[in-house]
């Protein structure tokens, strides 16, 4: 134990006191007085950090795909590279919606916003620089709605049994827009291939008899695109 001598005669360390512009503390102005969880110990894993920065990551995208939507108006035509940006949102949105269970109806919703964008930008062609990109799996019906509109228009129809497929016949026939046809996951696929070199208007199906099976899909929507972008 220290004598009184020593205690008196030890060093002190000096008291700084630093000026801030504002209070310490004025995050807790709105505490009640009640006890804090935990007694105020609020030590948590790493793991919690992690969940809540993909949240936040989930959300940034969000907002910014919104954005997109909103302004693709004047951004197509301010900046032709933003088609390939917006499918690298659009493709890491999906990375981040499979987690949650969400993958298809994000990406139906994402290539909604990538139509948004291609429409806007009204582009026209002529009817044999469009070319009319389908999968086998269409219905009878929904076939037979594809083939009246290309004809009424006097636009090719091509059936691609794969990706590769289809990158050929793009490759070949060097059009200068394409609509394509294709479920929601081949869809994502599709615009990876030709996003920011080709404009593209993708149509999603709905799968009554699950996929790859008797596919059906909006032939008004099929015909207005068609319409519009060879300026009929």
């Amino acid at each position: 134990m220290l004598d009184a001598h020593m205690t008196a005669d030890a060093p002190r360390a000096q008291l700084i006191h630093i000026e801030t512009d504002r209070r310490l503390g004025h995050e807790w102005d709105e505490w009640d007085g009640r006890p804090l969880p935990g007694n105020g110990d609020f030590s948590a894993p790493p793991g919690v950090f992690f969940r809540f920065a993909a949240l936040t990551i989930a959300l940034g995208m969000a907002v910014a795909a919104a954005l997109i939507y909103l302004l693709a108006p004047r951004l197509g035509a301010l900046w032709p590279m933003l088609p390939r940006v917006l499918w690298l949102l659009m493709s890491l949105t999906s990375y981040v919606s499979r987690a949650f269970g969400k993958r298809d109806w994000v990406e139906h919703a994402a290539i909604d916003v990538y139509n948004t964008l291609a429409e806007r930008r009204r582009r026209t062609v002529g009817s044999g620089e469009l070319l009319v990109l389908i999968p086998r799996c269409l219905s009878k019906q929904a076939l037979d709605g594809v083939l009246a509109i290309a004809g009424r228009y006097q636009v090719p129809v091509f059936v691609a049994t794969r990706g590769q497929l289809a990158r050929r016949v793009i490759r070949e026939r060097r059009p200068r827009a394409v609509v394509a046809v294709a479920c929601e996951r081949d869809m994502m696929t599709g615009l990876r291939d030709v996003a920011g070199r080709l404009p593209v208007l993708g149509l999603t199906m709905r799968l009554p008899n699950g996929p790859c099976r008797d596919a059906m899909l909006d032939l008004d929507v099929m015909e207005e695109w068609v319409k519009g972008l060879v300026g009929a």
